[in-house]
């Protein structure tokens, strides 16, 4: 008997994730307790610092001007840090990707360095025109290729016998859909986080989170 998508859906998952990497010292709001250069899948279930975790690393990432530059720095502690995030408009960066697990053998198919979070789309056009879709080069380059009706997700091209997760295009479609669902519930927690952490930069903030999920920006309640 073959193995239908429902139970393929099971088997095999795909997260989008942020590479998360916290400053010494950071204070400025609450933020969770995770392994450095770990990645946190992103989705409507966050707790509230791991969402304040998500927001300090796209910030601080991003906290640069437009010639690479460390952000000027001023009297405000939290407008220098938010600075970068607010200011670099359609370049905001967030490291990280889509992470593809085959739960049955363990295979994971993790982001690399070349195709961020920030270019999730990439997938989508990669499977409409079948062209091969790179995300890192050596040591380990992480490969998606289209052949007729397959996806093929190879774990490091560099590698003969690399692990390689296999499926339809059918069920890879499914797989983005059920991803940009979790990013679209992911922004709208980040939303209402803002709301009452951050209330001053509130809009800027979720707006910039928009433009690098590349979202509709949600609408966000004021705090009672």
């Amino acid at each position: 008997m073959g193995v239908g998508c429902g139970t393929l859906r099971k088997l095999i998952k795909m997260q989008p994730v942020l590479e998360i990497c916290t400053p010494d010292g950071f204070d400025l709001w609450p933020v969770a307790a995770i392994e450095p250069f770990g990645f946190l899948p992103l989705s409507g279930e966050l707790s509230p610092a791991e969402v304040g975790t998500v927001v300090m690393r796209i910030a601080d990432y991003n906290n640069v001007d437009s010639d690479g530059d460390p952000a000027p720095q001023s009297a405000n502690a939290l407008g220098s840090f938010l600075h970068g995030l607010l200011t670099v408009e359609d370049d905001v960066v967030a490291p990280g990707g889509l992470r593809v697990i085959d739960t049955s053998t363990g295979i994971t198919f993790l982001p690399g360095c070349c195709d961020g979070l920030e270019s999730w789309r990439d997938w989508h056009r990669f499977v409409d025109d079948g062209n091969p879709l790179g995300f890192g080069h050596d040591p380990v380059s992480p490969i998606a290729e289209r052949f007729g009706d397959t996806v093929r997700l190879t774990v490091n091209a560099d590698q003969r016998d690399s692990p390689v997760i296999a499926l339809s295009v059918t069920e890879f479609r499914h797989l983005l859909a059920s991803a940009e669902r979790d990013l679209a519930e992911f922004l709208a927690l980040a939303a209402d986080w803002a709301s009452g952490h951050l209330p001053d930069y509130c809009a800027p903030v979720t707006a910039a989170l928009a433009c690098v999920l590349d979202l509709p920006v949600p609408t966000v309640l004021p705090k009672s």
